[in-house]
């Protein structure tokens, strides 16, 4: 009888730390999504309106439908260019060698680097007048010198695609690796002993085998990029205009700009919601058995 009360004292601290820091945060911006509550008027929660901010949000506002446009672009862009590339490095990195195993190693430094400096790195390496990238571009082509990346709106959101690519990759490229490493090797071989290309081999055998690896990768990825945050505060601050205002940013700009902790709280949600729903598809896909449905 002590045995079993003794697993619940022991793990109370950290069911409080949850609770608290988790669970109880949670469970009051909900509640605080059906108040009108605007800083500027009040320092207290005001009363309830129901769901008027979510019919806001989804029908009657156009910040949001920007934010929700960015998002999905930027999301697609940024999952896309992350799996292709950790693919490609995967395979290139899939032989044994010394100089294979130090780059794998090092693979793993862009992803220590905080988001936030990775913003401000790329804010600089983009500067029109002393940005390496800029003078690198310029280099190639010519009309690109001196070019005000941040100042497009296309160009700026292809440059946060860029920075968050940048550091992603690495980590996902580690993650590919491992999923090749596990593949058995007799189909490969049997291909190429059949005279198959490497090229057949890789787009016949390997690819089909390798779906379910890349479908984690990018849901995982998918999930992290819907929560881009840090590199837009540090890197183009949501412009030029709100060309790269993504909805973590937005709701940001709703509670501390606009002081609206109502609406804000909704948009937060709405944003919970679309990261549960991955989540929940990600934990169905790592934990679905092999050769079920």
């Amino acid at each position: 009888m002590q045995d079993r009360r003794l697993k619940y004292v022991l793990i109370l601290p950290a069911a409080l730390l949850v609770l608290g820091t988790t669970i109880w945060p949670l469970a009051v911006s909900l509640v605080t999504s059906f108040r009108d509550w605007r800083l500027t008027r009040s320092l207290t929660p005001g009363p309830f309106i129901g769901p008027e901010h979510y019919v806001t949000a989804l029908t009657d506002d156009p910040d949001f439908a920007n934010a929700l446009q960015v998002t999905a672009s930027f999301v697609a862009i940024d999952v896309a260019l992350t799996v292709v590339c950790a693919l490609g490095l995967a395979l290139l990195l899939r032989r044994a060698g010394v100089l294979h195993s130090l780059t794998r190693a090092v693979l793993i430094l862009p992803f220590a680097v905080s988001p936030a400096l990775v913003g401000i790195s790329f804010r600089f390496m983009f500067n029109a007048e002393m940005g390496v990238f800029t003078w690198l571009a310029g280099a190639v082509v010519p009309w690109l010198q001196g070019y005000v990346w941040l100042a497009d709106p296309v160009a700026a959101l292809l440059v946060l695609v860029f920075s968050d690519a940048w550091r992603w990759v690495p980590y996902m490229t580690l993650v590919v690796l491992g999923g090749l490493s596990a593949l058995p090797k007799e189909p490969e071989e049997a291909a190429r002993i059949d005279c198959a290309s490497e090229w057949q081999v890789f787009r016949d055998v390997t690819l089909p085998a390798l779906m379910p690896v890349l479908a984690v990768v990018a849901i995982l990825k998918t999930v992290f990029a819907l929560k881009m945050f840090d590199q837009v505060v540090t890197l183009t601050g949501g412009g030029p205009g709100q060309s790269t205002v993504t909805l973590a940013y937005l709701v940001y700009s709703i509670a501390f700009r606009w002081y609206d902790m109502g609406y804000a709280s909704a948009v937060a949600w709405i944003l919970t919601a679309m990261l549960v729903f991955l989540a929940v598809w990600y934990m169905k896909l790592i934990l679905r058995k092999p050769g079920g449905a």
